[in-house]
């Protein structure tokens, strides 16, 4: 069982004091927790030859988290990913949202707002409530973040959620890994076969294509660059990968879904949700923060992200898997990113 300290992180510009949680693990892994956000700050971990490396970007500062738009380590909903148009239709009701991407809805404002967090059997567990009409979005809902970090370096997070009126949900966290120093070699492995093909808002069209034979496939691992500079229509449209990957496996259980490697350090990922988002940081560069954690400026490609979660858009496409939750029922799904030294 980690050890787990909190400590004053600042006062946002509301007024509400945030608290900073450092899971440490006796192999000397440490996580660095936020309430803002329930942000992930910090992935520290050691390395065969007694170093230890930060493989997560973000900031040193409050100021940086309030300031910054690239949701570096946050928690991310009621919807995260985009819906097209900002809006959705649920049992004949229509519900408008804030556009903040261009015409479209991405993430929402969760990943802005200070959580209630506390220490307990043996994790950080953060809460809140989202009022019905937060956004747009139909009923309350009851949130629970939950995060833990094992002896064999094993960093899980767990959400749940209820409602009290029919509502959507899509959850997920949106770290920017990095095993290399900020640079795009990292290489990767993903259990997924087909993907949702992606228009150049980056929405997805509703056809779903097999990865077999396009640079989508990394089904056996390749550096995540690779295949930047090969002219697919796909990659041209994002400038990158900014994809939804259909995980192989059945959704609800607990699998393995991603390895990634380089530098002496292997991270390995189990999922219980039916996808995963694959962007790989090509606007890191344009945040709106000064700079990120130690001074650094973060180049575009400086860090990808698998953000587990529903597909994009699901509310407007009655053939992808249903993100509707409705009173009585319980949103539970659970990510592992599992660090080794090679």
């Amino acid at each position: 069982m980690s050890n787990i300290t909190s400590e004053p992180f600042g006062i946002t510009r509301n007024g509400e004091a945030v608290q900073r949680y450092t899971l440490t693990n006796d192999r000397g892994m440490q996580v660095q927790l936020l309430s803002f956000g329930c942000a992930i700050q910090r992935i520290v971990v050691p390395k065969a030859d007694g170093t230890a490396v930060d493989v997560a970007l973000g900031y040193d500062d409050l100021a940086g988290y309030e300031a910054g738009s690239s949701c570096f380590g946050a928690f991310v909903g009621r919807y995260a990913n985009r819906i097209k148009g900002a809006r959705f239709e649920l049992n004949g009701a229509v519900y408008q949202l804030p556009p903040n991407d261009g015409p479209n809805h991405l993430h929402g404002v969760l990943k802005e707002q200070v959580f209630d967090g506390t220490i307990e059997d043996g994790g950080v567990t953060f809460r809140k409530v989202s009022p019905d009409g937060e956004e747009g979005f139909p009923g309350n809902l009851t949130l629970e973040v939950r995060y833990t970090l094992s002896e064999d370096n094993a960093l899980t997070l767990s959400y749940r959620a209820t409602t009290d009126a029919p509502t959507v949900v899509n959850l997920t966290n949106h770290t920017y890994f990095n095993l290399n120093g900020q640079d795009r070699s990292d290489i990767l492995s993903l259990g997924a076969d087909t993907f949702t093909e992606g228009d150049a808002e980056t929405l997805p069209t509703g056809r779903i294509l097999p990865v077999e034979g396009t640079p989508m496939d990394f089904r056996t691992g390749k550096a995540i660059g690779a295949d930047f500079d090969s002219g697919d229509a796909q990659l041209a449209l994002a400038h990158g990968y900014d994809h939804n990957f259909i995980l192989t496996g059945q959704s609800g259980t607990l699998r393995w879904f991603a390895s990634a490697e380089h530098n002496g350090l292997r991270m390995d990922c189990f999922t219980t949700q039916p996808a995963t988002q694959l962007y790989t940081g090509q606007f890191v560069k344009d945040d709106a923060a000064p700079c990120g954690k130690a001074g650094v400026r973060y180049p575009a490609y400086g860090g990808f992200c698998l953000e587990t979660q529903h597909y994009p858009c699901s509310p407007n496409f009655p053939d992808f898997p249903s993100t509707v939750l409705n009173p009585g029922e319980v949103y539970s799904h659970t990510t592992v990113y599992q660090f080794q030294a090679q």
